[in-house]
Protein backbone atom coordinates (compact mmCIF):
# COMPACT_ATOMS: atom_id res chain seq x y z
CA UNK A 1 0.00 0.00 0.00
CA UNK A 2 2.73 2.10 0.95
CA UNK A 3 4.59 1.61 -2.96
CA UNK A 4 0.68 2.26 -4.33
CA UNK A 5 0.66 5.78 -2.51
CA UNK A 6 4.06 6.61 -3.10
CA UNK A 7 3.62 5.55 -7.00
CA UNK A 8 0.42 7.97 -6.86
CA UNK A 9 2.31 10.56 -5.54
CA UNK A 10 4.96 10.87 -7.85
CA UNK A 11 3.13 10.63 -11.17
CA UNK A 12 1.65 13.74 -10.30
CA UNK A 13 3.86 16.42 -10.93
CA UNK A 14 2.24 19.00 -9.30
CA UNK A 15 2.88 17.30 -6.02
CA UNK A 16 6.32 16.52 -6.79
CA UNK A 17 7.38 20.06 -8.62
CA UNK A 18 5.95 21.54 -5.32
CA UNK A 19 8.05 19.40 -2.49
CA UNK A 20 11.22 20.28 -5.31
CA UNK A 21 9.79 24.09 -5.03
CA UNK A 22 10.07 23.64 -1.38
CA UNK A 23 13.63 22.35 -1.43
CA UNK A 24 14.68 25.28 -4.15
CA UNK A 25 12.89 27.87 -1.90
CA UNK A 26 14.89 26.93 1.30
CA UNK A 27 18.26 26.79 -0.44
CA UNK A 28 18.05 29.88 -2.66
CA UNK A 29 17.00 32.61 -0.33
CA UNK A 30 19.17 31.26 2.14
CA UNK A 31 22.08 31.56 -0.44
CA UNK A 32 20.51 35.39 -1.86
CA UNK A 33 20.25 36.52 1.90
CA UNK A 34 23.90 35.73 2.87
CA UNK A 35 25.17 37.45 -0.20
CA UNK A 36 23.22 40.28 0.49
CA UNK A 37 24.57 40.20 4.03
CA UNK A 38 27.66 42.37 5.36
CA UNK A 39 29.24 42.84 8.80
CA UNK A 40 32.20 45.01 9.70
CA UNK A 41 33.59 46.46 13.28
CA UNK A 42 35.52 49.47 14.03
CA UNK A 43 38.73 49.83 15.08
CA UNK A 44 38.99 53.61 16.00
CA UNK A 45 37.83 55.60 13.27
CA UNK A 46 38.82 52.48 10.43
CA UNK A 47 36.27 50.18 9.77
CA UNK A 48 37.35 46.47 9.46
CA UNK A 49 36.49 43.29 9.38
CA UNK A 50 34.96 41.47 12.32
CA UNK A 51 37.30 38.96 14.32
CA UNK A 52 35.64 35.41 14.75
CA UNK A 53 33.89 35.03 17.50
CA UNK A 54 36.00 33.03 20.69
CA UNK A 55 34.41 29.67 20.91
CA UNK A 56 34.55 27.93 24.29
CA UNK A 57 35.75 24.67 25.30
CA UNK A 58 32.40 22.48 24.37
CA UNK A 59 32.54 24.30 21.41
CA UNK A 60 29.45 27.13 22.12
CA UNK A 61 30.41 30.96 21.12
CA UNK A 62 31.51 33.06 24.30
CA UNK A 63 32.18 36.18 25.41
CA UNK A 64 35.68 36.26 27.59
CA UNK A 65 36.20 39.92 28.19
CA UNK A 66 37.64 40.62 31.76
CA UNK A 67 40.53 42.11 33.53
CA UNK A 68 43.16 39.63 34.49
CA UNK A 69 46.04 40.37 36.87
CA UNK A 70 47.49 36.83 36.71
CA UNK A 71 50.77 35.11 36.84
CA UNK A 72 51.91 31.78 35.55
CA UNK A 73 51.57 28.17 37.61
CA UNK A 74 53.94 25.41 36.77
CA UNK A 75 52.18 21.86 37.78
CA UNK A 76 49.95 21.99 40.78
CA UNK A 77 49.28 24.55 43.00
CA UNK A 78 46.56 26.81 44.73
CA UNK A 79 45.50 30.14 44.82
CA UNK A 80 43.66 31.62 47.38
CA UNK A 81 42.26 35.27 48.14
CA UNK A 82 39.78 37.45 50.53
CA UNK A 83 37.27 39.26 48.53
CA UNK A 84 36.71 42.16 50.79
CA UNK A 85 34.73 44.46 48.84
CA UNK A 86 32.48 44.87 45.46
CA UNK A 87 30.83 48.10 44.31
CA UNK A 88 30.66 49.12 40.26
CA UNK A 89 28.80 51.96 38.16
CA UNK A 90 26.25 51.63 35.75
CA UNK A 91 25.83 54.50 33.29
CA UNK A 92 22.07 55.74 32.46
CA UNK A 93 20.27 53.39 33.75
CA UNK A 94 16.15 53.61 33.46
CA UNK A 95 13.63 55.28 34.11
CA UNK A 96 14.99 58.84 33.00
CA UNK A 97 18.16 56.89 31.36
CA UNK A 98 19.95 60.54 32.33
CA UNK A 99 22.37 59.65 35.72
CA UNK A 100 25.49 57.39 36.07
CA UNK A 101 24.87 55.72 39.44
CA UNK A 102 26.41 53.40 42.32
CA UNK A 103 25.33 49.86 41.57
CA UNK A 104 26.12 46.28 40.70
CA UNK A 105 24.42 44.51 37.87
CA UNK A 106 22.99 41.08 39.03
CA UNK A 107 25.80 38.90 37.31
CA UNK A 108 28.69 41.45 37.64
CA UNK A 109 31.29 38.95 39.29
CA UNK A 110 35.01 39.39 40.61
CA UNK A 111 37.25 36.51 41.95
CA UNK A 112 39.98 33.96 41.87
CA UNK A 113 40.74 32.10 38.19
CA UNK A 114 43.13 29.28 37.04
CA UNK A 115 42.84 29.40 33.42
CA UNK A 116 44.49 27.31 30.27
CA UNK A 117 45.82 30.42 29.03
CA UNK A 118 44.85 34.20 28.43
CA UNK A 119 43.09 34.04 24.78
CA UNK A 120 39.34 34.27 25.04
CA UNK A 121 37.85 30.93 25.05
CA UNK A 122 40.29 29.15 26.60
CA UNK A 123 39.36 26.77 29.22
CA UNK A 124 39.35 27.87 32.90
CA UNK A 125 37.74 27.42 36.31
CA UNK A 126 36.72 29.94 38.92
CA UNK A 127 35.50 30.91 42.57
CA UNK A 128 33.60 34.32 42.79
CA UNK A 129 31.23 36.81 44.55
CA UNK A 130 28.24 38.02 41.38
CA UNK A 131 26.75 41.24 41.82
CA UNK A 132 23.00 39.59 42.60
CA UNK A 133 23.53 35.78 43.21
CA UNK A 134 26.21 35.42 46.10
CA UNK A 135 29.38 33.23 45.82
CA UNK A 136 29.34 30.81 42.73
CA UNK A 137 32.12 28.34 41.15
CA UNK A 138 31.73 29.01 37.21
CA UNK A 139 34.02 26.75 34.61
CA UNK A 140 34.29 26.44 30.91
CA UNK A 141 31.37 29.51 30.37
CA UNK A 142 28.57 27.34 30.68
CA UNK A 143 28.96 25.58 34.31
CA UNK A 144 27.49 27.42 37.45
CA UNK A 145 27.49 25.78 41.08
CA UNK A 146 25.95 28.05 43.76
CA UNK A 147 27.62 28.20 47.15
CA UNK A 148 24.62 28.74 49.44
CA UNK A 149 25.58 30.54 52.88
CA UNK A 150 28.30 32.93 51.60
CA UNK A 151 28.38 36.59 50.59
CA UNK A 152 30.76 39.54 50.35
CA UNK A 153 33.34 39.62 52.11
CA UNK A 154 34.36 36.27 51.75
CA UNK A 155 37.46 34.40 51.28
CA UNK A 156 38.06 32.11 47.87
CA UNK A 157 40.67 29.28 47.09
CA UNK A 158 41.30 27.41 44.38
CA UNK A 159 43.24 24.13 43.94
CA UNK A 160 45.09 22.48 40.78
CA UNK A 161 45.58 19.27 40.70
CA UNK A 162 46.71 17.53 37.27
CA UNK A 163 43.50 18.54 35.15
CA UNK A 164 41.22 18.52 38.09
CA UNK A 165 40.39 22.33 39.65
CA UNK A 166 38.54 22.43 43.14
CA UNK A 167 37.02 25.35 44.28
CA UNK A 168 36.42 26.56 48.02
CA UNK A 169 34.86 29.28 50.43
CA UNK A 170 35.26 30.15 53.67
CA UNK A 171 33.78 32.98 55.85
CA UNK A 172 36.93 33.40 58.07
CA UNK A 173 39.29 32.23 56.20
CA UNK A 174 39.71 28.88 58.40
CA UNK A 175 36.76 26.86 58.16
CA UNK A 176 36.43 25.75 54.51
CA UNK A 177 34.17 24.31 52.48
CA UNK A 178 34.00 22.56 49.32
CA UNK A 179 32.28 24.01 46.38
CA UNK A 180 32.53 21.99 43.56
CA UNK A 181 35.54 20.40 41.75
CA UNK A 182 35.83 19.86 37.57
CA UNK A 183 38.16 18.51 35.26
CA UNK A 184 39.39 20.57 32.29
CA UNK A 185 39.99 19.00 29.51
CA UNK A 186 43.79 19.32 27.69
CA UNK A 187 44.66 21.43 30.55
CA UNK A 188 48.53 22.22 30.10
CA UNK A 189 51.38 22.19 32.68
CA UNK A 190 51.39 25.50 33.06
CA UNK A 191 48.24 27.67 33.84
CA UNK A 192 47.48 31.40 34.87
CA UNK A 193 46.00 31.93 38.12
CA UNK A 194 45.01 35.23 39.38
CA UNK A 195 42.61 37.78 40.22
CA UNK A 196 39.71 39.18 38.17
CA UNK A 197 36.51 41.37 37.63
CA UNK A 198 34.00 42.02 35.00
CA UNK A 199 30.80 43.51 34.64
CA UNK A 200 28.22 42.60 31.57
CA UNK A 201 25.93 45.30 30.42
CA UNK A 202 22.75 46.75 31.70
CA UNK A 203 19.77 45.43 29.86
CA UNK A 204 16.39 46.51 29.86
CA UNK A 205 13.29 46.06 28.14
CA UNK A 206 11.27 49.16 27.28
CA UNK A 207 7.66 48.94 25.75
CA UNK A 208 7.17 50.71 22.41
CA UNK A 209 3.55 51.68 20.34
CA UNK A 210 5.97 50.59 17.00
CA UNK A 211 8.11 47.90 17.75
CA UNK A 212 6.12 46.30 20.32
CA UNK A 213 9.32 46.42 22.99
CA UNK A 214 13.17 47.96 22.95
CA UNK A 215 15.68 46.21 24.51
CA UNK A 216 18.62 48.68 25.85
CA UNK A 217 22.09 47.56 27.01
CA UNK A 218 24.13 49.71 28.76
CA UNK A 219 27.82 50.32 29.83
CA UNK A 220 28.78 49.12 33.48
CA UNK A 221 31.85 48.32 35.37
CA UNK A 222 32.93 46.24 38.78
CA UNK A 223 35.53 47.51 41.32
CA UNK A 224 36.85 44.54 43.70
CA UNK A 225 39.37 44.80 46.53
CA UNK A 226 41.05 41.59 47.00
CA UNK A 227 43.66 40.99 50.23
CA UNK A 228 45.46 38.49 52.13
CA UNK A 229 46.12 37.03 48.46
CA UNK A 230 48.16 34.17 48.47
CA UNK A 231 50.64 33.86 45.82
CA UNK A 232 51.60 37.37 47.56
CA UNK A 233 53.47 38.64 44.32
CA UNK A 234 55.02 38.34 40.67
CA UNK A 235 51.36 39.78 39.28
CA UNK A 236 51.11 41.02 35.34
CA UNK A 237 47.94 43.20 34.02
CA UNK A 238 45.85 41.96 31.20
CA UNK A 239 42.48 43.17 29.55
CA UNK A 240 41.48 39.43 28.02
CA UNK A 241 39.36 39.90 25.34
CA UNK A 242 40.15 44.11 24.42
CA UNK A 243 38.35 44.97 21.81
CA UNK A 244 39.88 48.26 21.94
CA UNK A 245 36.13 50.02 21.83
CA UNK A 246 35.54 52.53 25.13
CA UNK A 247 32.36 54.42 26.02
CA UNK A 248 33.27 58.14 26.11
CA UNK A 249 33.05 57.16 30.18
CA UNK A 250 35.09 54.43 30.21
CA UNK A 251 37.94 56.49 28.32
CA UNK A 252 38.51 58.42 31.59
CA UNK A 253 37.46 55.52 34.14
CA UNK A 254 39.30 52.59 31.99
CA UNK A 255 39.53 49.02 33.30
CA UNK A 256 42.82 48.49 35.48
CA UNK A 257 44.80 47.39 38.33
CA UNK A 258 46.53 48.87 41.74
CA UNK A 259 48.13 47.58 44.77
CA UNK A 260 48.89 49.61 48.05
CA UNK A 261 49.31 48.13 51.38
CA UNK A 262 48.36 44.87 50.26
CA UNK A 263 44.98 45.80 48.73
CA UNK A 264 45.15 45.13 45.03
CA UNK A 265 42.17 46.81 43.54
CA UNK A 266 40.81 45.59 40.20
CA UNK A 267 38.79 46.95 37.48
CA UNK A 268 36.96 45.25 35.04
CA UNK A 269 33.88 44.86 32.25
CA UNK A 270 32.80 42.61 30.09
CA UNK A 271 31.40 39.35 30.68
CA UNK A 272 32.63 35.66 31.26
CA UNK A 273 29.95 33.24 29.53
CA UNK A 274 28.15 31.88 26.88
CA UNK A 275 27.62 34.26 23.40
CA UNK A 276 23.65 34.59 22.77
CA UNK A 277 22.13 35.94 19.82
CA UNK A 278 21.02 39.54 21.12
CA UNK A 279 24.37 41.53 19.34
CA UNK A 280 26.72 38.14 19.86
CA UNK A 281 26.32 37.28 15.33
CA UNK A 282 24.18 34.96 13.77
CA UNK A 283 22.82 32.05 14.79
CA UNK A 284 22.43 29.05 12.50
CA UNK A 285 18.75 28.89 12.29
CA UNK A 286 18.26 32.30 11.01
CA UNK A 287 19.81 31.26 7.19
CA UNK A 288 17.12 28.79 6.79
CA UNK A 289 14.81 32.51 5.76
CA UNK A 290 13.12 30.46 3.25
CA UNK A 291 11.41 28.17 5.52
CA UNK A 292 8.33 30.02 6.23
CA UNK A 293 7.63 29.92 2.34
CA UNK A 294 8.53 26.16 1.85
CA UNK A 295 6.57 25.37 4.63
CA UNK A 296 3.58 26.68 3.05
CA UNK A 297 3.97 25.13 0.00
CA UNK A 298 4.35 21.75 1.81
CA UNK A 299 1.27 22.33 3.76
CA UNK A 300 -0.55 22.69 -0.14
CA UNK A 301 0.77 19.98 -1.11
CA UNK A 302 -0.13 17.47 1.59
CA UNK A 303 -3.88 18.53 1.81
CA UNK A 304 -3.99 18.20 -1.94
CA UNK A 305 -2.55 14.86 -1.60
CA UNK A 306 -6.02 13.50 -0.13
CA UNK A 307 -8.13 16.13 -0.66
CA UNK A 308 -7.89 15.44 -4.54
CA UNK A 309 -8.83 12.16 -4.60
CA UNK A 310 -12.38 13.26 -2.45
CA UNK A 311 -12.58 15.73 -5.06
CA UNK A 312 -12.53 13.41 -7.86
CA UNK A 313 -13.83 10.29 -6.22
CA UNK A 314 -10.75 8.46 -6.68
CA UNK A 315 -10.62 7.20 -3.04
CA UNK A 316 -13.55 4.62 -3.69
CA UNK A 317 -11.43 2.62 -6.15
CA UNK A 318 -8.65 2.99 -3.59
CA UNK A 319 -10.42 1.68 -0.73
CA UNK A 320 -11.38 -1.20 -3.32
CA UNK A 321 -7.88 -1.98 -4.19
CA UNK A 322 -6.78 -2.12 -1.04
CA UNK A 323 -9.55 -2.46 1.60
CA UNK A 324 -9.00 -1.25 5.47
CA UNK A 325 -9.14 2.62 5.49
CA UNK A 326 -6.85 3.05 8.65
CA UNK A 327 -4.62 1.25 6.59
CA UNK A 328 -4.87 3.54 3.97
CA UNK A 329 -4.80 6.10 5.72
CA UNK A 330 -2.01 5.17 7.52
CA UNK A 331 0.23 4.63 4.48
CA UNK A 332 -0.49 8.25 2.92
CA UNK A 333 0.48 9.66 5.99
CA UNK A 334 3.88 7.49 6.07
CA UNK A 335 4.47 8.59 2.14
CA UNK A 336 4.00 12.71 2.91
CA UNK A 337 5.49 12.51 5.81
CA UNK A 338 8.54 10.27 4.57
CA UNK A 339 9.02 12.48 1.45
CA UNK A 340 8.43 15.84 3.04
CA UNK A 341 11.43 14.42 5.75
CA UNK A 342 13.63 13.40 3.02
CA UNK A 343 12.89 17.02 1.10
CA UNK A 344 13.91 19.10 5.09
CA UNK A 345 16.71 16.80 5.13
CA UNK A 346 18.11 17.87 1.96
CA UNK A 347 17.20 21.81 2.18
CA UNK A 348 18.43 22.83 5.34
CA UNK A 349 21.77 19.89 5.22
CA UNK A 350 22.81 22.23 1.76
CA UNK A 351 21.43 25.60 3.04
CA UNK A 352 23.20 25.81 5.81
CA UNK A 353 26.62 25.05 4.65
CA UNK A 354 26.47 26.94 1.40
CA UNK A 355 25.28 30.24 3.51
CA UNK A 356 28.21 29.55 6.23
CA UNK A 357 30.53 29.49 3.42
CA UNK A 358 28.98 32.46 1.55
CA UNK A 359 29.01 34.66 4.78
CA UNK A 360 32.87 33.78 5.67
CA UNK A 361 33.95 35.12 2.43
CA UNK A 362 32.29 38.54 3.38
CA UNK A 363 34.16 38.41 6.90
CA UNK A 364 30.64 37.51 8.45
CA UNK A 365 30.73 34.73 11.14
CA UNK A 366 27.76 32.07 12.14
CA UNK A 367 27.57 31.89 16.28
CA UNK A 368 29.33 28.56 16.55
CA UNK A 369 27.66 25.77 18.11
CA UNK A 370 28.73 21.79 18.43
CA UNK A 371 28.18 19.53 15.78
CA UNK A 372 25.14 17.86 17.73
CA UNK A 373 23.67 20.79 17.81
CA UNK A 374 24.27 21.66 13.84
CA UNK A 375 22.80 18.19 13.54
CA UNK A 376 20.10 18.51 15.58
CA UNK A 377 19.14 21.98 13.40
CA UNK A 378 19.35 20.21 10.34
CA UNK A 379 17.30 17.12 11.47
CA UNK A 380 14.96 19.19 13.66
CA UNK A 381 14.14 21.13 10.11
CA UNK A 382 13.30 17.46 8.17
CA UNK A 383 11.32 16.44 11.42
CA UNK A 384 9.33 20.13 11.56
CA UNK A 385 8.47 19.43 7.90
CA UNK A 386 7.23 15.99 8.03
CA UNK A 387 5.09 16.26 10.85
CA UNK A 388 3.66 19.66 9.53
CA UNK A 389 2.92 17.73 5.95
CA UNK A 390 1.19 15.22 8.11
CA UNK A 391 -0.70 17.62 9.96
CA UNK A 392 -1.73 19.30 7.64
CA UNK A 393 -2.71 15.79 5.69
CA UNK A 394 -5.15 14.59 8.75
CA UNK A 395 -6.83 18.04 8.43
CA UNK A 396 -7.46 17.39 4.94
CA UNK A 397 -8.77 14.20 5.77
CA UNK A 398 -10.90 15.39 8.32
CA UNK A 399 -12.38 18.54 6.35
CA UNK A 400 -12.11 16.64 2.68
CA UNK A 401 -12.35 19.95 1.14
CA UNK A 402 -9.06 21.70 -0.26
CA UNK A 403 -9.39 25.39 0.80
CA UNK A 404 -10.52 24.78 4.09
CA UNK A 405 -8.50 22.59 4.95
CA UNK A 406 -5.69 24.37 3.68
CA UNK A 407 -6.63 27.97 5.32
CA UNK A 408 -7.40 25.23 8.99
CA UNK A 409 -3.94 23.68 8.58
CA UNK A 410 -2.08 27.37 7.77
CA UNK A 411 -4.08 29.08 11.01
CA UNK A 412 -3.18 26.33 12.96
CA UNK A 413 0.61 25.65 12.18
CA UNK A 414 1.79 29.28 10.97
CA UNK A 415 -0.31 32.40 12.32
CA UNK A 416 0.65 31.46 15.94
CA UNK A 417 4.66 31.24 14.88
CA UNK A 418 3.91 34.17 13.12
CA UNK A 419 2.07 36.11 15.83
CA UNK A 420 5.09 35.46 18.33
CA UNK A 421 7.86 35.84 16.14
CA UNK A 422 7.02 39.24 15.08
CA UNK A 423 7.15 41.66 18.37
CA UNK A 424 3.45 42.19 17.89
CA UNK A 425 2.19 40.28 21.71
CA UNK A 426 3.41 41.28 25.02
CA UNK A 427 6.55 38.54 25.40
CA UNK A 428 4.03 36.84 28.07
CA UNK A 429 1.42 36.12 25.46
CA UNK A 430 3.98 35.15 22.72
CA UNK A 431 5.72 32.69 25.52
CA UNK A 432 2.28 30.83 25.59
CA UNK A 433 1.86 30.68 21.88
CA UNK A 434 4.71 28.79 21.14
CA UNK A 435 4.59 26.90 24.64
CA UNK A 436 1.20 25.82 24.06
CA UNK A 437 -0.02 25.38 20.27
CA UNK A 438 1.90 23.58 17.50
CA UNK A 439 3.77 26.55 16.73
CA UNK A 440 6.43 24.70 19.83
CA UNK A 441 7.43 22.82 17.04
CA UNK A 442 9.83 25.48 15.80
CA UNK A 443 11.88 25.00 19.73
CA UNK A 444 13.66 22.36 17.57
CA UNK A 445 15.73 24.74 15.50
CA UNK A 446 16.68 26.82 18.60
CA UNK A 447 21.02 26.61 18.21
CA UNK A 448 21.81 28.68 21.15
CA UNK A 449 20.56 28.20 24.84
CA UNK A 450 18.93 31.09 26.81
CA UNK A 451 21.81 30.63 29.68
CA UNK A 452 20.67 31.96 33.49
CA UNK A 453 23.93 33.26 33.78
CA UNK A 454 23.31 35.47 30.93
CA UNK A 455 20.73 38.11 31.83
CA UNK A 456 18.51 39.18 28.71
CA UNK A 457 14.54 39.15 28.45
CA UNK A 458 14.46 36.03 25.65
CA UNK A 459 11.77 35.68 23.49
CA UNK A 460 10.41 33.70 20.59
CA UNK A 461 11.11 37.44 18.78
CA UNK A 462 14.41 36.69 19.88
CA UNK A 463 14.65 33.14 18.72
CA UNK A 464 14.37 31.75 22.38
CA UNK A 465 11.38 29.43 23.04
CA UNK A 466 9.71 28.20 26.73
CA UNK A 467 10.12 24.53 25.88
CA UNK A 468 13.55 22.47 25.30
CA UNK A 469 14.08 22.07 21.58
CA UNK A 470 12.60 18.07 21.83
CA UNK A 471 10.50 18.98 23.98
CA UNK A 472 8.86 21.95 21.62
CA UNK A 473 9.03 19.37 19.03
CA UNK A 474 7.07 16.66 21.18
CA UNK A 475 4.31 19.14 21.22
CA UNK A 476 3.73 19.05 17.79
CA UNK A 477 3.61 15.75 17.43
CA UNK A 478 1.21 14.81 20.19
CA UNK A 479 -1.12 17.77 18.02
CA UNK A 480 -0.42 15.21 15.04
CA UNK A 481 -1.24 12.23 16.91
CA UNK A 482 -4.46 13.40 17.74
CA UNK A 483 -5.12 14.99 14.55
CA UNK A 484 -4.54 11.56 12.83
CA UNK A 485 -6.64 10.24 15.60
CA UNK A 486 -9.61 12.56 14.44
CA UNK A 487 -8.69 11.71 11.29
CA UNK A 488 -9.08 8.22 11.63
CA UNK A 489 -12.56 8.04 13.25
CA UNK A 490 -13.89 10.59 10.58
CA UNK A 491 -12.99 8.06 7.47
CA UNK A 492 -14.37 5.14 9.70
CA UNK A 493 -17.52 6.60 9.95
CA UNK A 494 -17.48 8.80 6.91
CA UNK A 495 -18.73 8.15 2.98
CA UNK A 496 -15.50 7.94 0.66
Amino acid sequence: MIRAEWTKFRTVRGWVAGIGAAVLIVVLLGALAALATRQSCMAGTVEVACPPTPTGPGGEAVRDNFTFVHQPLDGDGEITARLSDMTGTITYPPPNHDQIVAGLVPWAKAGIMVKAGTKPGAAYASMLLTGHHGVRMQSDFTHDVAAPGFSGPVWLRLRRTGDEVTGYASNDGTAWQRIGAVKLAGLPRTVQIGLFATSPSDISQEANSLSGTIVQARFTQAVAEFSQVSPAAGWTYEDVGDDGGRTDWEKTHPPGFTESAGVLTVTGSGDIAPLGQPGGGMAMENLLVGLFPALLLVIVVAVLFVTAEFRRGLIRTTLIAAPGRDRVLAAKAVVIGGVTFAAGLVAAGVTIPLAVHLLAAHDVHVLPVPWWTALRVVTGTAALLSLAAVFAYAVGVVVKRGVLALAAAVVLLVVPQVLATSSVLPDGAAQWLTRVTPAAGFAVLQSIPAYPQVLFPYSPADGYYPLAPWAGLGVLLLYVAAALAVAVARFRRADA
